[in-house]
């Protein structure tokens, strides 16, 4: 199974960024994809998730700017970034793991992380 992440770079506070996990090789069928995000200096934290069957899951900030989605036809995830702040700067690292989300980082498949800067 192989993930790449991509959408990253650098904006200003207020703009959009869309991000995108496409998934290969993945076999079965019970599944969350979430985003985690990593700052300089931080631990890697969770951001959204979706599950195989749609339920999506958010960290509390990012709800109401964030939406998370995932094509299952494409087999690609995708997180809408909306009114981007200076301390969403971070490297976004998509995860997929069997069975239902959880929000710790310990996702079976991981891709290579892309970067996102948001400017003041």
């Amino acid at each position: 199974v192989q993930l790449q992440a991509s959408g990253g770079g650098l904006v200003q506070a207020g703009d959009s960024l869309r991000l995108s996990c496409a998934i290969s090789g993945r076999t079965f069928d019970l599944y969350a994809v979430a985003w985690f995000r990593q700052g300089p200096g931080k631990e890697r934290e969770f951001v959204a998730a979706v599950n195989w069957n749609g339920a999506t899951y958010y960290a509390e900030f990012v709800k109401g700017r964030f939406t998370i989605s995932a094509d299952n036809a494409k087999d690609t995830a995708h997180l809408q970034m909306n009114s981007l702040k200076p301390e969403d700067t971070a490297v976004y690292y998509c995860g997929l793991r069997r069975g239902v989300y959880i929000r710790r980082p310990t996702y079976d498949y991981w891709g290579q992380g892309t970067l996102v800067t948001v400017s003041s």
